[in-house]
């Protein structure tokens, strides 16, 4: 170490130079990390490269959190050398901030804050380990990501003038973020498809983020050699060794700029921050409301089973009509702000309680939000700069708008059907789109009075139809990250992407179109382009599992990159007829694709029946219109980068990039732990449920999860079948209320049948591993669709059949005549215990009753003398059943929830001897104290029963022995 002693009356008593901190800092964060791995391979090899499926030699090295938290003294070498590294940590960070900052600049105080937070929460991870509290630890874990993402980029903008330095950080910090990658890759190999093998493969990967994270910061050993530090006997503070008058190379600029990929300026306003942040919300806005309409107006013929008359406000977006109006038109153009904020009442309509006004409040709201943006493009379409900024705007908006479904398991926090009871956050997104629309519409710039006259050759009718079915494939598609997944989904095991690992894929292809849409419009808009995303349509429509999902990749890079050319296109039509038109055109294709499923509800519907194909087409071939249209325009909007400010394209960039982390930090939390365990284990019980959900809207219009999960939770169901399960649509907002269940629940779920297979929805729920899954769509000539699930389950170490299925309406019997000889042929070929969880619609001993309880189905009605049935069913075969009941729905729903418990055989001597039982012996029932604790019901459903919901009919539950 270079060092020194002066003499008394100069006051130095030691210096030495700067740079032996990050040696300090480097050396001993690597000796933290891998004497840990030294001492734990030597002692406890054995144990550390074991997990929860496999050990050696399947998996022969350990993971960083198996190596320093899990054994003594392994745990104990990392946290001494680790609690020796904060130091010179400490004293990095405060260097490099005193080696960076500048006068008049905000981002040196931004990067130190970042490196400040990542020393702490990387404290609160190594000490907090995943034994110790896993939720403490994964979320500080996160945390210290997200911030690395800040500190690297940040770092490498205020580098200075250094090539050597430059270079490594570069380097270093391209590898840490590109093994993310294959990190998570190998991890969903482990955690999901259970891999043997791939655990070790992640351990690497995951000691190379350490040795990436901690090389970057040994960097700073290049540019602290000219940093002396030093030790005086005299009291006083150091003016520090800051230049403000220094300014890096501008060739050294610039390649700062490429590593970033231009994302981050190397200064920035907040004023331009805070612009971006009012537009992104702003959009998100307009997105959540237009999401939402569907919901409300779908609650209505819901109910009344047919056409209500409320449908008529889908015709809500189309206000954009009114700027056909001369008279009209010049007050909207001269006042947006007030549309603007009118619109902010969709917003709030959730504090309606009653359900029409409440729906009148959303329309109402969804008409200004569609009037206001029509009315902004329209004005600022001569304004390069602004123009694309609402573009931008609108668009990270729909990004923004898919990672809050994500991150609320498919509902959006803000629409009218949330509130808080059931994880709704209406007033704190009310209160930033007040701040936010008061932002976006603060100030404008009237274009130039000549750009009025002018209205370049082109049709407004395309513009029109590439309008509408842009917003259309956008709205169906792409509002929710996990609908295209599900497009293709066909059961267990996995064989394509999972809705909650994969569907940033969707996000990230989003993110990639619009942007490249941003800097080559013309690109975008042009016929091979065309070609490609229609290709993408077709495989998407055509194929399931991985190839079906490549093919929607392929169609969200595509619809984000050609809503530029075409909305920039709409914008210098006249905005009655490209939008006011263009959004009746969307009308028109979202009627289309719910006739496709609805057709036995509607006029004309059989001649639609079942072609999403055909809706894709048309989708396809508004869009074409429009490209043509931008094609053949002579005001076709040339590409004018110099227009419009860099710094406001890198702002979006970043915000666009904060988006997707926070997607990916959502993606962490929500990853599944697949270490599910049902009630009652040690009496082998299985509690096994049906229920018909009615789209997850209860009596008052707000989403019902949360109050189907504490249900279903406290009656203590290991299996559930859910029925009317398919949210997957516009009407329905793009749901999906298995996944919320699942996760908060703990159990395994197969969707069922997709949404481009055209059913109402058969879902399957269940705390037992489900090891094979297949799904049947039963024949239906003329009525709706009948959705049916045979899965496999590993119960108890016995394979248990269990089917759920929907039969069809009762209007149509040689479609249920057919459906029941189907399903009891289908049920008839497993020679495994089975349980069927159903929806009948026949009276008990009577008509197709006989076909599915019978000598070809093998199966068994769970308490034939419960006479007051007609849709709900639970029949079994080779179980001991002991127990039924029936829980009422309270407000939920329309229809009760339906429970019975079985016993799992241990042995095929035990299944032969239930197989001999007579009628009478199977249906013998007794009381309850006469079964042991862990076969009844819970009792807190007795008598008046918790939040409405009570053993009804019989008023108690049934016990039976066998």
């Amino acid at each position: 170490m270079a060092s020194r002693y002066k003499d008394k009356d100069d006051g130095v008593i030691f210096t030495f130079n700067a740079q032996w901190v990050s040696w300090a800092h480097t050396v001993v964060a690597y000796t933290a990390f891998l004497s840990a791995l030294t001492v734990g391979i030597h002692l406890h090899y054995h144990k550390i490269v074991k997990n929860e499926f496999y050990g050696y030699p399947d998996e022969w090295f350990p993971s960083v959190s198996a190596t320093i938290g899990d054994r003594y003294p392994e745990r104990s070498f990392f946290m001494l050398f680790i609690a020796i590294t904060s130091g010179p940590r400490f004293a990095l960070v405060g260097l490099w901030y005193l080696l960076t900052r500048r006068r008049g600049q905000r981002l040196p105080d931004f990067v130190a804050g970042m490196g400040l937070l990542r020393t702490l929460t990387c404290g609160g991870w190594t000490y907090i380990t995943s034994t110790d509290d896993h939720d403490w630890h994964d979320i500080l874990m996160i945390s210290y990501i997200v911030a690395t993402l800040p500190w690297t980029t940040g770092c490498i903008l205020l580098s200075p003038p250094n090539r050597k330095a430059i270079k490594y950080r570069k380097y270093l910090a391209s590898a840490f973020f590109g093994t993310l990658v294959p990190l998570i890759y190998f991890f969903i190999q482990h955690k999901i498809h259970r891999v043997a093998g791939a655990y070790t493969t992640y351990a690497f990967f995951e000691w190379s983020l350490i040795l990436f994270d901690v090389g970057f910061d040994a960097v700073t050993v290049l540019d602290f050699d000219t940093f002396e530090i030093m030790v005086r006997d005299v009291k006083g503070t150091s003016k520090g060794n800051n230049n403000p008058s220094y300014v890096p190379s501008a060739v050294l600029e610039k390649e700062k700029e490429k590593v970033t990929a231009g994302l981050l300026p190397a200064t920035s306003g907040w004023a331009q921050a805070l612009d971006t942040a009012a537009d992104v919300y702003h959009g998100f806005v307009f997105w959540s409301m237009l999401t939402s309409l569907g919901i409300v107006i779908w609650y209505f013929p819901l109910w009344h089973m047919g056409i209500s008359g409320f449908e008529i406000f889908v015709m809500s977006t189309i206000s954009p009509l009114l700027l056909g109006i001369g008279s009209v038109r010049s007050h909207i153009l001269a006042s947006p702000m007030i549309i603007h904020v009118m619109s902010l009442a969709g917003l709030a309509a959730y504090a309606i309680k009653n359900p029409i006004l409440r729906l009148i409040a959303v329309g109402f709201g969804v008409a200004m939000a569609c009037l206001g943006w029509a009315t902004t493009l329209f004005l600022e379409r001569a304004n390069s700069a602004r123009f694309e900024s609402r573009v931008l705007g609108l668009m990270v908006g729909l990004i923004l708008s898919s990672t809050a479904k994500f991150s609320w398991q498919t509902n959006n926090p803000i629409w009218p059907v949330m509130h808080a009871a059931n994880g709704g956050w209406n007033l704190t997104g009310l209160i930033l789109a007040v701040v936010a629309v008061m932002r976006f519409t603060r100030v404008y710039i009237p274009p130039p009075a000549s750009s009025h006259k002018q209205q370049p050759q082109g049709s407004n009718l395309l513009s029109a139809c590439g309008i509408g079915g842009l917003f259309f494939g956008l709205h169906s598609l792409l509002s929710d990250t996990s609908t295209m997944i599900l497009w293709g989904w066909e059961g267990f095991p996995i064989r394509g992407p999972y809705f909650s690992t994969h569907g940033w894929l969707t996000l990230a292809a989003m993110s990639v179109g619009l942007f490249a849409g941003i800097f080559k419009p013309s690109v975008a808009g042009s016929w091979p382009v065309y070609a490609a995303g229609t290709m993408g349509a077709m495989v998407l429509t055509f194929n399931s599992h991985w190839t079906g999902f490549y093919g929607g990749l392929a169609l969200a890079i595509y619809l984000m990159a050609v809503s530029v050319p075409l909305i920039t296109t709409a914008a210098r039509r006249k905005p009655a007829v490209s939008f006011g038109l263009g959004f009746l055109i969307y009308n028109f294709v979202v009627l289309f694709h719910v006739w496709v499923v609805a057709y036995a509800f509607v006029p004309g519907g059989p001649l639609v029946r079942e072609h999403t194909d055909w809706v894709m087409m048309t989708m396809m071939a508004f869009i074409a219109a429009g490209v043509y249209d931008y094609n053949g325009s002579s005001g076709k909007p040339a590409p004018t980068p110099a227009a419009v400010p860099s710094q406001q394209r890198r702002s979006f960039g970043l915000a666009t990039l904060a988006i997707n982390v926070l997607f990916l930090c959502a993606a962490f939390m929500r990853f599944p732990t697949n270490d599910y365990q049902p009630y009652h284990p040690d009496d082998r019980i299985l509690t096994a449920g049906i229920w018909t959900i009615h789209f997850s809207l209860d009596n008052h219009m707000y989403s019902s999860e949360h109050r189907m999960r504490d249900l279903i939770k406290e009656l203590e169901v290991d299996v559930i079948g859910l029925l009317e399960s398919d949210l997957q649509r516009i009407i329905m907002g793009n749901r999906d209320t298995t996944q919320f269940l699942a996760e908060d629940l703990g159990m395994y779920v197969d969707y069922g049948p997709g949404p481009n297979k055209h059913t109402w929805g058969a879902a399957l729920l269940s705390k037992f591993p489900i090891v094979e899954s297949k799904h049947h769509l039963l024949p239906s000539p003329v009525g709706e669709l009948a959705p049916a699930i045979h899965a496999t389950l590993d119960v108890y170490g016995q394979l248990v059949d269990v089917f759920v299925f929907h039969s069809g309406q009762e209007e149509d019997p040689e479609d249920r005549r057919l459906q029941s000889e189907y399903l009891a042929e289908l049920m008839g070929s497993t020679p495994r215990p089975a349980i069927l969880l159903s929806y009948l619609v026949t009276d008990p001993l009577k008509g197709n009753y006989n076909t599915y309880v019978s000598d070809k189905s093998g199966m068994h009605d769970v308490d034939p003398s419960d006479w007051d049935r007609w849709c709900e069913y639970i029949l079994f075969k080779r179980l001991k059943r002991v127990g039924y009941a029936r829980v009422s729905r309270s407000s939920i729903t329309d229809t009760e929830l339906q429970v019975a418990k079985f016993v799992i055989p241990e042995s095929q001597d035990e299944i032969s001897s239930l197989d001999a039982l007579s009628p009478e012996q199977r249906n013998h029932r007794v009381k309850e104290q006469d079964v042991p604790e862990g076969w009844r019901f819970p009792a807190m459903f007795r008598g008046r029963g918790v939040r409405g919901h009570r053993y009804h009919v019989f008023r108690q539950p049934r016990y039976f022995d066998s």
